[in-house]
């Protein structure tokens, strides 16, 4: 056994992180006083490693596990937690896809069982992604016909310039409708192989029963291509773009490049975005809501990826007042980047996110996902306390220099709506 972690930080005692043999990252975090727990598999694979022509494979083959294994049938994977009273779910990112299982703990080692066999032991069948092709086709249909859901999607394609990051992450019509049950197992083969994969589970689990039950079903997976490299993005897009369409809103989204994970201005950057639009406290919400009421919905949001990130803000309104709403978010963007946020903001907005912090991670599923992120992120294990002094140490200064990435001559604002 070849302990290849990071020494944990202080306050990470509950945690523990190994390494198999052949490259599996295997994580357990001890929470006293549950009856349950959350297991997941993460495999190093999403649609920023796709080429073009690729894009939506790494989704649809997250589908395509759930159509049967080689022990188990997909009517059978359905029931297999779901009769325990558990749940079983799965995702893709731009950097990763994810499988989940939420289970009693005396079923933990069913829900490793499923994964495993998910995860390493899948089919793909051409018959089975002939059908699986039409629903992810209907998922596509679905986005394009809800507004404020495809105005994220055209702005990450424009911001972007053609680099991974903004290309959907569903795939295009076109290129779903075009892959084979072939090349999904070849990428299979390539990707799901030990050294892009991560184990982690979360809630009354002991450690090291947990990672010889890993052991038992992963410690043969094979080394395969190991995890794919993105291309650093050469730059994203500023200035505005409008596109016409039949709506009874216009959906508006400003956004630019931020850093990736790992740079210490990411809580920074946490914060300024929680304060501009992270609830009904917010700048935003109280200065284009409350007090001009030129919409109904306005927000902040944020994505930290390995090498950049993205950060801006989404406001609806009517054709009519879609000129006004957006001045007015450029206005508050402006304020902040010259004026940054007063002592007392500051404050408050710390004591408002490490409240949403400590009550998330009350949750088993919220402390795997953050277990996993140590992984993914390549960073120290690091305890609650350790998290909070990080946001306690926030300055004005640190905030007023992150606010230059809300600049509007910075910003890409697209907007989507009747002409």
């Amino acid at each position: 056994m070849i302990d290849r972690s990071p020494r944990p930080a202080e306050g990470a005692d509950a945690m523990a992180w190994t390494s198999l043999e052949n490259g599996v990252q295997v994580l357990s975090e001890h929470i006293p006083g549950v009856r349950s727990a959350a297991v997941g598999v993460w495999v190093r694979q999403g649609s920023a490693h796709e080429s073009e022509i690729d894009t939506g494979a790494s989704h649809l083959l997250e589908h395509m596990v759930f159509k049967g294994t080689e022990r188990r049938t997909a009517a059978e994977i359905a029931v297999a937690l779901e009769g325990l009273g558990g749940s079983l779910d799965a995702y893709t990112s731009r950097e990763h896809t994810s499988y989940q299982a939420r289970v009693l703990d005396e079923h933990v080692p069913e829900a490793l069982d499923v994964l495993a066999d998910l995860v390493l032991k899948p089919r793909i069948e051409q018959a089975d992604l002939d059908l699986e092709r039409e629903v992810v086709l209907e998922e596509i249909a679905q986005v394009e016909d809800t507004p404020d859901d495809l105005v994220f999607e055209l702005h990450a394609e424009s911001l972007w310039g053609g680099h991974p990051y903004g290309r959907s992450i569903l795939g295009t019509k076109d290129s779903v409708s075009g892959m084979s049950a072939n090349r999904l197992r070849e990428l299979h083969t390539a990707r799901y192989a030990a050294p892009s994969l991560i184990v982690a589970a979360a809630g009354n689990v002991d450690p090291e029963d947990f990672r010889k039950r890993v052991e038992d079903l992963f410690g043969s997976a094979p080394q395969g291509a190991g995890p794919g490299a993105i291309a650093p993005p050469a730059g994203t897009a500023s200035g505005a773009r409008s596109l016409p369409r039949d709506s009874a809103q216009t959906h508006i989204v400003f956004g630019t490049d931020v850093p990736g994970h790992a740079h210490p201005d990411r809580h920074a950057l946490v914060l300024l975005s929680t304060a501009l639009g992270g609830g009904m406290s917010s700048r935003l919400f109280q200065r284009v809501r409350e007090e001009l009421a030129l919409c109904y919905s306005v927000f902040t949001y944020q994505g930290f990826y390995s090498l950049s990130g993205v950060s801006g803000v989404y406001v609806g309104t009517r054709p009519a007042t879609a000129d006004k709403a957006a001045a007015a978010v450029r206005d508050e963007l402006r304020r902040v980047v010259g004026e940054g946020l007063p002592e007392a903001e500051l404050e408050q907005v710390k004591r408002q996110v490490k409240g949403q912090v400590m009550i998330s991670l009350e949750s088993t599923g919220s402390r795997l996902h953050r277990l996993a992120g140590f992984a993914l992120h390549e960073e120290p294990l690091l305890g609650l306390d350790g998290l909070l002094a990080k946001i306690d140490a926030v300055t004005r200064e640190d905030v007023l220099r992150v606010a230059e990435y809300f600049d509007p001559r910075r910003q890409f604002e697209l907007r989507l709506g009747p002409e």
